[in-house]
């Protein structure tokens, strides 16, 4: 069985969207529902969802403070541990996984057959026309929604790119579910490009569905936090650098790597991906 686990802590709007779109390649979808003071009643509005749906269950609901990214791995690890020989998709509720070829299980065939357990990804940040922070739809497929793919997070803010997409239940992820703990050793850079654990062949790329018209309050809530466990300084960079833009994204920006009117869900799509994605391993 193929099972992916979202941490929920935010965002409940974009569910269905990534219901919809996980249910293609996914035989089960859990979710951890994370509660905090800034969204007490969010198990009851994710229940409002998921009700719907045979295949998706929550597993557990925390509570803890909000914004604290640390916890949220500490979840991930949690759940995939009580599993550990089963396949696991990690993705964020805003992360929309494409893979090569399309194909999920030629991936997790392919690294069963080689004793692989890790396959990563990377970011390709999506935003609405014309570079703005669009509200979000329900009935209107999310491709359309925000049709411009590109790279601007980590230009803007320094955030860290990398993902790791899939993996078996008893490896550890690192803070953020960007690399892989490893006895002690990370996956970073030239330490992941060799692992011996790590898929090869392909490389996910995780689109990025973060920035609808709900992102830019979200984003100086978490700078006001200022605190490490928030990555606070990295929101504060991405909210000044917003402003400097008047809260739009320059699609023209040769750094940002824009490419337009991207609307179905197919890998092949985004053409620069081999560029960006050796960018991002380098990072």
């Amino acid at each position: 069985m193929t099972r992916l686990l979202t941490v929920i802590g935010h965002g409940v709007k974009l569910l269905p969207h990534f219901i919809n779109h996980y249910q293609n390649y996914v035989d089960e979808i859990n979710i951890v529902v994370y509660e905090s003071e800034m969204y007490p009643s969010l198990n009851k509005d994710v229940m409002g969802v998921t009700q719907h749906y045979n295949n998706v269950k929550i597993v557990r609901v925390h509570q803890d403070r909000v914004f604290d990214w640390n916890k949220v791995t500490m979840l991930y690890n949690y759940i995939t541990n009580k599993e550990p020989n089963d396949w696991w998709v990690i993705a964020d509720i805003d992360e929309f996984h494409l893979y090569p070829d399309n194909d999920l299980n030629k991936i997790i065939n392919h690294c069963e057959e080689n004793d692989y357990a890790i396959v990563r990804g990377g970011f390709i940040d999506r935003i609405g026309p014309n570079g703005e922070f669009t509200g979000l739809k329900s009935k209107i497929s999310i491709w359309g929604q925000f049709p411009n793919a590109g790279f601007f997070r980590h230009p803007m803010s320094g955030a860290n790119p990398n993902k790791i997409c899939i993996k078996k239940g008893f490896i550890q992820l690192t803070s953020g579910q960007h690399y892989v703990d490893n006895d002690g050793h990370t996956t970073w850079k030239w330490q992941g490009w060799n692992h011996p654990l790590i898929y090869p062949h392909g490389y996910v790329q995780v689109h990025h569905f973060k920035w609808d018209d709900t992102a830019i309050q979200r984003i100086q809530d978490v700078a006001n936090i200022k605190e490490e466990y928030a990555y606070s300084n990295e929101y504060e960079s991405m909210f000044n650098a917003l402003r400097k833009s008047n809260f739009k994204i320059d699609l023209k920006r040769p750094d940002f790597m824009f490419e337009m009117d991207l609307t179905t869900p197919d890998y092949n799509n985004f053409k620069k991906w081999g560029l960006l994605s050796k960018k991002i391993i380098s990072i």
